[in-house]
């Protein structure tokens, strides 16, 4: 069984600093891909960043691009969203997700449809 835990949101002001924690159980060597997703009230969930398990490669939303960086602990399962200069805008629930499936493509790598296990979420707020 896969388990995906969140941690590290907070309350903040604009400018600050977050590193959000996802962390991973299961057979973390067998993932495709992890991502990050984030759902502000009243709007759908969207996609943040991505990372391809066995090669590393990310991949970020232009509106985070530069500031969010993603990155991954193997010996403690865990990987990481730092979070800087955040923006009222970054406000939202975010959320971890695994890929056990299949490889995904840079399309389908941004979509959360595809993804398998979910954490439960925790919560940025940023204020200005």
């Amino acid at each position: 069984q896969v388990q995906v835990v969140e941690t590290g949101g907070g309350s903040v002001q604009t400018g600050a600093s977050l590193r959000l924690s996802c962390a991973l159980s299961g057979r973390t060597y067998t993932m495709f891909a992890v991502g990050w997703f984030r759902q502000a009230p009243g709007k759908e969930r969207e996609f943040v960043a991505a990372m391809r398990w066995q090669v590393g490669s990310t991949f970020y939303a232009d509106s985070v691009k530069g500031r969010f960086t993603f990155s991954r602990d193997d010996a403690k399962k865990t990987v990481y969203l730092q979070m800087n200069n955040l923006k009222p805008e970054d406000t939202a629930v975010y959320y971890c997700a695994a890929d056990y499936r299949r490889a995904l493509n840079e399309g389908d790598i941004r979509s959360s449809g595809v993804y398998d296990f979910w954490g439960q979420g925790t919560q940025v707020t940023v204020s200005s």
